[in-house]
C-alpha cells in the first residue's frame, strides 16, 4: 500500500487529544514514504472546509478533497479516485478510513483496502499493522 486516505468528520475531528495523536500517527505513516490525503463530502468553502484545509496547509497530509470541489462525494468511485490521484497513486494502493461503513464498503469495492473507524486506539493498530509502523499512538 502507498496511500492513505483518511475521511474527516467523525474520525480527525473527534477532539484535541485525538487530534494530537492523529497527527503524530500520520506524521509516522508519511516516514515510510507512503501519501496521506483527506477525503470529505463537506462543501468547498466555509469555516469546516477551511479547518479541513488547515491540514494540508500546516504540512500534516499531502492533500485535502473536499466534494464540494470536484462534484462527486463518498460512496462514488470519482471521490475516491479523486484523492487516489491527489495525493500520486493508484485507486488500489490506497487505504481509506472512514466512520460510515458504506463508504468502506464502496472503498472495498473499488479495490481499496477499508477500515471502519470507531476509536482511534482501534484504527491505529489498523495502521500500524498495514504499515508496519511501530509505537504508541
Amino acid at each position: 500500500m502507498q496511500g492513505l486516505i483518511i475521511d474527516y468528520s467523525g474520525v480527525l475531528d473527534t477532539g484535541a487529544e485525538d487530534e494530537k495523536r492523529w497527527k503524530t500517527l500520520i506524521a509516522a505513516v508519511k516516514e515510510k514514504d507512503i501519501a496521506v490525503g483527506i477525503l470529505s463530502n463537506e462543501e468547498g468553502d466555509g469555516e469546516a472546509a477551511e479547518q479541513i484545509r488547515e491540514w494540508e496547509f500546516n504540512g500534516v497530509v499531502d492533500a485535502v478533497v473536499l466534494s464540494g470541489e470536484i462534484g462527486a462525494e463518498k460512496p462514488e468511485r470519482a471521490a475516491f479516485q479523486a484523492a487516489a490521484d491527489a495525493v500520486g497513486v493508484d485507486l488500489n494502493e490506497c487505504v481509506m478510513i472512514d466512520d460510515d461503513i458504506m463508504n468502506v464498503r464502496a472503498a472495498v469495492e473499488y479495490n481499496m483496502i477499508g477500515i471502519l473507524h470507531t476509536a482511534i486506539d482501534r484504527t491505529a493498530v489498523e495502521i500500524q499493522s498495514l504499515f508496519d509502523i511501530e509505537g504508541e499512538f
